[in-house]
């Protein structure tokens, strides 16, 4: 088990998953530096071959993220608003765009910039006692890490507009309901649940993973033909690699791949 500490961002790494912690009390808010440590974070594991999935989680057992520090913003500086946009874009983006699975564990309250990196993961696990809202309006702002166009693909304008624009707050069972997350387990087994998930993984190809999660968000930008194109291209790519003939001589083989990522 490798293990990091820095700041407000931990991470330890077991088989094939980092497990990164948000952890700044109370609240696990987002500051500049948190923000830039994970963005960094993701690009280490991203050159971390021996990683194939992250999972997201919060410290402690009421938030998951309360999102960013209002303090940031009280004096109204537009300066402050250019660099933390800047840097929230930058770190959930490059979270996004991570090679492998990306699972949150949301353990807790998931409010504005919370829920946000959580729409930013592949995958979302709540705890039942969990609520998840973007209540930036209610202060005068707006979602800029993504939250208006990642929660829109995720449960449609309706819903959308209900949790932007008049501010509705959603429980667990409601997320689930409206595809917000896809699956909802007992309070304290977020983790315990994305881990078991991210570890199922390993079973797949590195490679293939990749190749299958750039298509799957090729659909948010491009239309279908430019999919379907793409979908040839990489199936051809991947016979580039050693996971392509390792995957189909060990299934032919009958015994479990050994994975080399390149």
């Amino acid at each position: 088990m490798n293990i990091s500490e820095s700041g407000a961002i931990e991470h330890t790494i077991q088989n094939h998953v980092a497990i990164v912690t948000m952890n700044n009390p109370p609240a696990n808010t987002w500051t500049a530096d948190s923000l830039t440590e994970l963005k960094q974070l993701v690009l280490a594991l991203n050159n971390n071959k021996d990683v194939y999935a992250l999972v997201l989680t919060g410290q402690g057992e009421k938030f998951f993220s309360a999102g960013a520090d209002l303090k940031l913003f009280a004096s109204g500086d537009k300066a402050v608003a250019v660099d933390m946009s800047r840097l929230f874009g930058a770190a959930f983006e490059a979270l996004s765009s991570f090679r492998g699975v990306s699972i949150a564990a949301i353990n807790g309250y998931a409010m504005g910039g919370g829920l946000e990196v959580a729409l930013a993961c592949d995958i979302r696990i709540a705890e039942e006692q969990a609520v998840m809202a973007l209540p930036e309006a209610k202060v005068g702002l707006l979602p800029c890490a993504g939250g208006t166009q990642n929660l829109t693909a995720l449960v449609g304008e309706g819903w959308a507009k209900r949790m932007i624009l008049c501010g509705e707050q959603v429980t667990a069972e409601q997320a689930l309901n409206i595809k917000l997350v896809e699956e909802v387990v007992s309070k304290g087994n977020a983790l315990d649940a994305a881990i078991s998930l991210a570890e199922m993984v390993a079973n797949q190809s590195p490679s293939s993973v990749t190749a299958c999660k750039s298509l799957i968000q090729n659909t948010r930008t491009n239309p279908l033909a430019h999919g379907l194109v793409r979908e040839r291209e990489l199936f051809i790519q991947l016979f580039d690699t050693e996971d392509q003939t390792e995957g189909v001589n060990a299934f032919l083989e009958k015994r479990p791949p050994q994975w080399k990522n390149r």
